[in-house]
């Protein structure tokens, strides 16, 4: 492999003169000579065998080329950066990825911003999140590929802390026949149409879900789920956090029943190995038990 001729020096130095403005106020953000700054540029171009800014009245502005040249030649500092604080988390014990299985009644807006902030403050560790169902959570964290779970269910040989209780309610689109009834509703009523349930993405299965009878669709994603259930194909319970926005709309409405019209279900947050947990595993849960601490009152 043949050695680069344009050292990340000369890059940084590019990419310093056009987003500062000019060659006097790159300098003072590099901390050099203008004459050093100038120099640079023009040994650059020099190694290269083109013109990377040309003069206009009396402002330097990128050529064609050097639009191409300062795109990639940011793209590479910027990298470098990244690749400079990843070294130095490495170095204060961070990890370079954290694994964790969530299941999908946990509110995933949450989630996500949870992601968001974490990824905000440590941008070079990577995430593998896992959108499990029942015993999905569970079996990631028996088999060792999580380093924690957001599950229902505490697995033996392992503790959990409690995180949340979720609320589900029962609930259809308001043009289905079940809200054209205009009464309270029965299990009975229910048991004429169809349940929309998710799959247990644990390979095992064990667990059925709740469904009422044979009159059901069974999907392997909540959003397919809640797509369905707008559409008018069907009912389902589902976590009230995650149908609020379609609540709200009015596409989705809460069906009337005299018993069950609600049932909850308590989130537990299960460490791998809270002794060996790092500090980005440590990191993100504080993240994620913020967020549940400030959404609490709302209910």
């Amino acid at each position: 492999m043949s050695t680069p001729k344009i050292t990340l020096d000369q890059w940084a130095a590019l990419v310093a003169v056009v987003e500062e403005g000019g060659y006097a106020q790159a300098s003072q953000r590099l901390h050099r000579t203008q004459s050093t700054v100038t120099y640079t540029i023009q040994k650059l171009e020099d190694l290269l065998d083109l013109k990377v800014f040309e003069i206009r009245g009396r402002r330097a502005v990128l050529t064609p080329a050097g639009e191409v040249l300062f795109r990639r030649g940011k793209s590479l500092v910027d990298d470098a950066a990244r690749l400079e604080r990843s070294a130095a988390s490495l170095a204060e014990g961070w990890e370079p990825e954290l694994r964790l299985a969530v299941d999908m009644i946990f509110p995933t807006w949450l989630l996500l911003r949870a992601l968001a902030e974490f990824g905000d403050e440590h941008p070079e560790v990577r995430i593998e999140l896992i959108e499990a169902v029942l015993g999905g959570a569970e079996e990631a964290l028996l088999e060792g590929r999580v380093d924690f779970v957001i599950g229902s269910h505490v697995p033996g040989g392992f503790i959990g802390d409690p995180l949340m209780q979720v609320r589900f309610v029962c609930a259809a689109s308001p043009a289905h026949p079940l809200h054209r009834l205009n009464r309270p509703l029965t299990l009975d009523d229910l048991r004429q149409h169809r349940h929309l349930v998710v799959r247990d993405s644990g390979a095992r299965r064990s667990r059925s879900g709740g469904w009422l009878n044979e009159k059901r669709w069974t999907v392997s994603n909540k959003a397919t789920s809640i797509r369905a259930a707008c559409m008018g194909l069907g009912f389902a319970w589902y976590a009230e956090e995650n149908i609020r926005e379609e609540l709200e709309a009015g596409t989705l409405k809460r069906l009337p029943l005299t018993e069950g019209a609600e049932r909850y279900a308590a989130l537990y947050l299960v460490y791998a190995d809270r002794a060996a947990a790092g500090p980005g595993v440590r990191r993100l849960v504080e993240i994620i038990r913020g967020k549940v601490a400030a959404l609490e009152p709302q209910k």
